[in-house]
């Protein structure tokens, strides 16, 4: 793939920046976002970034689960290319 170079280890190395795999979510290196992706949907690859940095998550608490859950439609979140598809599977 373009501009994609596995390191030892198999990190991944992208546009400078290191990821462990292939839709494996980390901290961002943006200070507007909490999270960063390296997305691979068959051989396309896309770089999302997600999440407010000044919210926590409180997924452990149902209500506030089921909240998000049905405030984001979690359940027809189906595209890796979507901040969603990230924000629900971390939900």
């Amino acid at each position: 793939m373009k501009g994609v170079t596995r390191l030892s280890g198999g990190r991944i190395k992208y546009r400078g920046n290191t990821f462990s795999g292939f839709n494996k979510p980390r901290n961002s290196w943006r200070d507007d976002k909490k999270f960063v992706v390296l997305a691979k949907k068959g051989d396309k690859i896309k770089i999302v970034h997600y999440g407010d940095p000044n919210m926590p998550i409180r997924k452990n608490e149902p209500a506030r689960r089921k909240s998000f859950r049905a405030r984001h439609r979690c359940s027809t979140a189906k595209d890796k290319f979507s901040a969603r598809y990230w924000s629900c599977k971390k939900w």
